[in-house]
């Protein structure tokens, strides 16, 4: 009996210690913008420090250059919305067709979408630079939303779905009743797998939003920045995270975690609507219909 104990006790101080370890970061984060540069050295890095001075960190933040803050943040916006859509508009009816047609070129078409999806992003980057370049597109907001559109985990998502949860005789029964296969695609194929498209979309959105090195290369001008290239100009800037001395700007630690805080707001509330879709869009994959 002593022994039982001895190990529940043991697990429970390593799942506590786990927690703590993960958590620390998180409220140190939380905390950071309530507290001035000094109060970040001497206060506890867990105690809270004031609310005005969170008023001060945010008037900092959102005032640099003119609130340009906020055009990174709209940008981010929109450049994920475009990508996402066209993304979804191409990826629906691409894994539709590969799970539910048989035509030459099918097994090709699926293995070269899984051969994609195993090649770095990073690998990309060059030849989407160049391409970009030769039709005039870098520092445009199309160099960015154009490649995020490529997405072949997308095809390959709905592929699985179609194949194993949409049962064939459904379609069958459709054609006999005269629905075209247009029809068929979005009056009975995306309805039911609403909580795959789901699952993907949330996926897609993440990705683009936290996208950095493509933006970072494609764009140039500081109005057509995303937050998250945006931010890493603004603490280069700033010197936020070297000492914050290197400018007179009031762009310091506590102004960097709060930007940190706004850049991961959009997520947060992303995945707080599509939570009850993404558990039902990985089972469903899975499932024989």
């Amino acid at each position: 009996m002593r022994a039982g104990m001895t190990s529940s006790a043991g697990r429970n101080i390593l799942f506590i210690a786990t927690i703590a370890f993960f958590a620390t970061p998180i409220v140190w984060l939380l905390l950071a913008p309530t507290k001035s540069t000094n109060q970040l050295s001497y206060l506890n890095p867990l105690a809270f420090g004031s609310l005005s001075q969170l008023g001060t960190t945010a008037n900092n933040l959102l005032s640099y250059q003119n609130g340009i803050i906020w055009a990174w943040f709209f940008n981010s916006v929109w450049y994920t919305l475009v990508s996402v859509s066209i993304a979804l508009v191409a990826s629906i009816p691409a894994g539709y067709a590969l799970a539910k047609f048989r035509f030459r070129g099918n097994t090709v078409i699926l293995f070269v979408t899984l051969l994609t999806m195993i090649v770095p992003a990073a690998a990309l980057i060059l030849p989407l630079y160049l391409e970009m370049s030769a039709v005039g597109m870098v520092n445009t907001p199309w160099s960015v939303i154009l490649p995020g559109t490529f997405y072949p985990f997308g095809v390959y998502m709905i592929y699985l779905f179609a194949k194993n949860a949409i049962p064939d005789s459904i379609i069958e029964a459709a054609r006999l009743d005269g629905a075209s296969e247009f029809g068929i695609l979005m009056r009975i194929f995306v309805p039911l797998a609403r909580p795959a498209i789901i699952m993907i979309a949330f996926f897609a959105i993440v990705g683009s939003w936290n996208s950095f090195f493509l933006p970072f290369i494609m764009l140039t001008s500081a109005n057509l920045q995303t937050l998250q290239t945006g931010l890493q100009a603004l603490v280069s800037a700033t010197g936020a995270l070297g000492g914050g001395n290197l400018s007179n700007i009031a762009i310091h630690a506590p102004e960097v975690a709060f930007a940190t805080l706004l850049s991961i707001l959009p997520i947060l509330l992303v995945f707080l609507f599509a939570q009850k879709y993404l558990a039902a869009g990985q089972a469903a994959g899975a499932e024989k219909g």
